[in-house]
């Protein structure tokens, strides 16, 4: 069984993280509710969960590597990448100076943003826009109010059976970048449909 390092406002100065190193921790991190950003100045690596409570974000100086998932009540932020074994979830947004990679799904009540590629192994929804410098790639659909990538955008990324138009959708304004695989919503209505093949559609080539 893994052990559980549980911090609290002792372990935090002036919103910086003063406890144990957490930088190859074997086990389960949990912050306690209500004591706002928590400041890491390296890295955070850990074989269990990342879990910030209600009230509570986790911003890294480097990179974020959970063997299991990560969430948190405020937001999720990385100098480098943040990579979770299961989902990543966060009540505001999600930032990494890096990629951004889940074995689940991501999902931000605000946005995502990554300075290389986002990629789930479901689905990837976010409460407002989704910025990558790269491309996005997801096992199911993409829900968010505008995606803005530099290359390529997959949705519906599934190998061992063909995906419903469902599982396709990239609901969202696509401000730059290229559906290379997905079905284009606007909102509930249908602006492209691929129904089980590859959409290839650059902002530039609509109308």
């Amino acid at each position: 069984m893994l052990k559980t390092l549980k911090i609290t406002a002792e372990h935090v100065v002036d919103g910086k993280y003063v406890g144990p190193d957490v930088s190859d921790f074997e086990g389960h991190i949990e912050i306690a509710a209500e004591l706002g950003w928590v400041k890491f100045e390296g890295r955070i690596s850990l074989r269990g969960n990342l879990i910030a409570e209600a009230g509570s974000g986790i911003k890294a100086g480097s990179g974020i590597k959970a063997g299991l998932g990560i969430k948190a009540g405020l937001g999720i932020e990385a100098g480098c990448g943040i990579e979770a074994g299961l989902g990543i979830k966060a009540g505001w947004g999600i930032k990494a100076g890096l990629g951004i990679e889940a074995g689940w799904g991501i999902e931000a009540g605000l946005g995502i943003k990554a300075g290389s590629g986002i990629k789930a192994g479901s689905g990837i929804k976010a409460g407002w826009g989704i910025e990558a410098g790269w491309g996005i790639e997801a096992g199911l659909s993409i829900t968010a109010k505008f995606l803005s990538v530099q290359f390529r955008i997959f949705s519906g990324i599934i190998i061992h059976r063909l995906p419903s138009e469902a599982e396709m959708a990239i609901t969202a304004e696509i401000r730059s970048g290229t559906i290379a695989h997905g079905v284009l919503k606007s909102f509930g209505s249908t602006v492209a449909n691929s129904s089980h093949a590859a959409v290839a559609q650059s902002v530039e080539d609509r109308p």
